[in-house]
This record gives structure tokens, sequence and C-alpha cells, in this order.
């Protein structure tokens, strides 16, 4: 507001009507493709953070649009005709029918007060924000106070005193109780009126009602810092999962160490590769374990969900699955516990596993699955999956019994095993016949490694769905 007014100034010309009202049609359109975007997130789900912080931005722009659309119709109509309180020997105390939805002065209202007369000038407006009947007059600004909330008197106190002692705008807002106990949010901006001596006058000022706008401001506040929990709970899980799996999960990447310095006769080498399409960690394993009695444990695995609810269930199982190993149980066998494990735990899950354990003595690879892709198996330059004795998915049934098989490996075979995220792509054609197809390329590998590495050229950059794991073994010679 420009500073202070005087009793006898001029008064201001209103700006063309038209240019005015093509403004507040532009208001009212982009008012309009507002809406229909709220209206479009009013159908989502109300347990999406994110999607409540739209909605609730959504709303507060709306509501500003309103507020735009209504000081554009005052600029156009200029300050409405005020009510000038005079005394009647009978005091109505109905309160005023409330304004018709969506007008665009329902919630802005005019008001001065001199301070040579008394009188107190209210227009139709106010009274209605104030739900007071013009028939029971209007506030002085020593009785403004008291429809305020007790905390918000202070403050406008402030203010009236520092616009008529020092002539400073008014400028803040400050919660009203209503007569039927409600309350509403009002921004009051006004100014003094000066006589020709440059004294006061009287203050004249505009209250806006602010309701619905602040508690739309509250909304989208809550909602942001729900999504901001959300936000800092979903990173911190990440990292706690991501810190599990690297602590489960052996710490080598090629061959794993020998015991006593022998040889397992595998050249082993392994790689993860993170779901293309989110940031989340899922339940899924590998090893190869080199076993006291000089066989080698190869093992890829799966379990559904994500986060640390998956990889702690991943850390139970693989424990269990190494000690087992460790102890001497059979594939087959092994798959039969930790179906039982499964099901004896607090949260139940499913998972699909293949377990092999490997003889360099007499280069016999026994093998179990429990639902899972079966190793593919390389010789020659061609390459096939292995015909898959009969297992259902952990935790899919009681009392199973998983069939093992065993099958002769040879010197410069070369054994993959791999969870089914790595080749079920969006992409097509994707999916164990890509990896079957590099049979030449695996031929020509001299190490387990460049095996790995051939994978990754091929589906490495590939949007994946899913976490994935790959275990490449190659027999030496």
């Amino acid at each position: 507001m420009p500073s202070h007014l005087f009793a006898d100034r001029p008064a201001p010309q209103p700006p063309e009507r038209d240019a005015v009202d093509a403004l507040i049609n532009r208001t009212r359109l982009l008012r309009g493709d507002v809406d229909a975007v709220r209206r479009d997130t009013s159908v989502i789900d109300d347990d999406d953070p994110q999607l409540r912080w739209q909605r609730a931005l959504c709303e507060l722009a709306v509501h500003q649009l309103d507020d735009l659309g209504e000081h554009l119709g005052q600029l156009r109509d200029g300050i409405p005709h005020a009510t000038t309180e005079e005394p009647t020997g009978e005091v109505t105390t109905a309160a005023p029918a409330e304004p018709p939805t969506g007008s665009l002065l329902s919630r802005v209202g005019s008001a001065e007060w001199n301070l040579l007369t008394d009188e107190v000038s209210w227009s139709d407006e106010l009274y209605q924000i104030f739900g007071r009947s013009p028939g029971a007059g209007a506030l002085s600004l020593d009785e403004l106070p008291s429809v305020l909330l007790a905390e918000d008197q202070p403050l406008l106190t402030s203010m009236v005193t520092d616009c008529l002692v020092d002539g400073r705008p008014i400028d803040g807002e400050f919660r009203i109780l209503l007569p039927d106990g409600g309350m509403r949010t009002l921004h009051m901006m006004g100014e003094p009126v000066l006589d020709g001596d440059g004294c006061t006058a009287s203050m004249w000022a505009v209250l806006r009602d602010v309701s619905r706008l602040r508690r739309s401001q509250h909304i989208m506040g809550r909602t942001r810092e729900s999504l901001r929990r959300q936000e800092e709970t979903a990173r911190t899980e990440h990292r706690m999962a991501a810190e599990l799996r690297e602590a489960v999960l052996p710490p080598w990447r090629d061959s794993p160490p020998k015991p006593g310095g022998g040889t397992s006769g595998l050249d082993v080498a392994t790689h993860c590769l993170p779901s293309g399409s989110s940031d989340l960690i899922g339940g899924d394993w590998y090893d190869a374990l080199p076993l006291p009695d000089g066989k080698t444990l190869l093992t890829v695995g799966d379990l559904t969900g994500h986060g640390i609810p998956a990889t702690s269930a991943m850390a139970m199982l693989l424990g269990a699955l190494r000690g087992m190993a460790v102890a001497g149980v059979g594939p087959g066998p092994a798959m039969g516990h930790l179906n039982q494990l499964i099901e004896s735990s607090a949260q139940p899950t499913l998972g699909s596993a293949v377990c092999c354990r490997f003889d360099p003595q007499t280069g016999a690879l026994v093998w179990a699955q429990a639902g899972h892709p079966a190793p593919l198996l390389f010789r020659d330059g061609v390459g096939h999956p292995l015909p898959a004795p009969d297992g259902v998915l952990l935790g899919a049934a009681s009392g199973v019994t998983y069939e093992q098989d065993q099958v002769a490996l040879l010197p410069g075979d070369v054994l993959v095993l791999h969870t089914d995220g790595l080749t079920r792509q969006s992409r097509q054609g994707a999916g164990p016949d890509v990896l079957l197809g590099l049979a030449p390329r695996f031929a020509r590998a001299r190490t387990a490694k460049d095996c790995v590495r051939t994978v990754l050229e091929e589906l490495g950059s590939n949007r994946r769905s899913a976490d994935s794991c790959l275990l490449v073994a190659r027999v030496e010679g």
C-alpha cells in the first residue's frame, strides 16, 4: 500500500474495465484447468504421501486463484458501499445469510474507523466474514480484540498502535471466533488516513478471509513433511539393507580362496546387477563355498520382497545353507530344511534357489532346485539347461521332498547360475535363450571372469525389473 493517505485526497482513477475483465476471464480459465487436475488427483491412493502432497498443492493453487479472482473483481468494481453504524432501538442478533459459494467478493471486506467521530463503517461482506448481523453493529477498535483468540490479541493491538501512532501500514493475520463457535483466519491490510494537518483522522483496512487458503497450506505442509519422513526412512532402510547384504555375501568377486592352499577344480566369478526400475534391494544371493571335504558349494537364490525384511531373511537362509553344506548335508535335503526354516520363520516368505555340490576328484555335480531356473551348462560352444529335478518354491508347501540330480562335468565346461531377474527384462527376446546364445563366446573365454564380462556386455546395460545375481563356474583342466 502507498504511505499515508490524506482525507482530502482525490479519488483514484479506476483501471480500464475491459482490461480487468480480460484478466478475470483468464484467471477463471486457469482456475478451471487447475481444478481439472485436482479432480484427477482426487481418485488416487490416499496412502501415498507423494500423491497426497500433489493433491494438496492443487488445492492450494485453486484457493490462490480464487483469491486472485476476488482481488480482480474488487479492482473492477471499486470499493464496495460501506454500511455505517447507526444506533437503532432494536438490535437484531440473527447472523446474515452465507454468501453464495464461488462469489468473488464473499471473503473480502473493508472497514474504516473514524477517530474523530467514533463512527465505524463496515462493508456488508465484512459482517458476513465476522458472522455478525448489520443490526448488531460494527466493532470498534477497542472491541475488535474481543473476538480474537487470546494469543492473537497482542498482535492486533500492536499493529493498530503502530498504525495510529507511527503511521505504519498494517499487514498481518489473526484468528477470530465466530458466534456459532467456528474459527476463521483473517489477513488484514490497512493504513492511517491523515487530515489536512497531517494528523490521523481514521484508519482504513481491508480484511480477507484466508481460512481455506491456510488450511490448504497446512495440509500441503503436513503431506510434504510426511513425504520427507517417508523418503528419509526409505534412504535409511536402503542403506541398512545394502550394508546387510554386503556383510552376508562373499567379499570376493573372483574365485574364492581354497582351504589349506588346495584346489577346488573351479574358476569362479560372480556379479550382482541392480534393478533398472527401482532402488529397492531384493533378497538375491550367491555363494561359492569351499567345503572341508574338498568339494565346493555353488548356490544362487532369490526371496520375494525388498529392503530389510528380504535381506535379513536372505542372511538367515544363506547362513543355514552354509552350515548344512559344511556338515555334509546334500543339496536335496538342504532344500527341504530351508523350506522348513521359512515355514517356522516369524516373517514367512517365498523364495527360489538352486544348490550344487561339486566334487573336483570325480567331476560330479550333485544339485537340487526349489522353483528356480536350472543351471546352464556350456560345452564345446553349445549351451543347454540341465534337466531339473522336482522342487517347489521355498515356503510354498509343507513336508515337501526335494529331489536331487547328478551330472558329470568335464574340464573346460562352463556352468552358469543366475537369479531370474537377470533375464526377465522388458525388451523383446530376453530370457534364458539370450544366455544360451553366448555359448560360442564362452568357448573362447579363458576364465570365468571373461564369461561374466561377456554376460555384462550383452545384458548389463539393459533395464531389469528386479535385482539379479550371476555366478559363473569354469571347470579347470
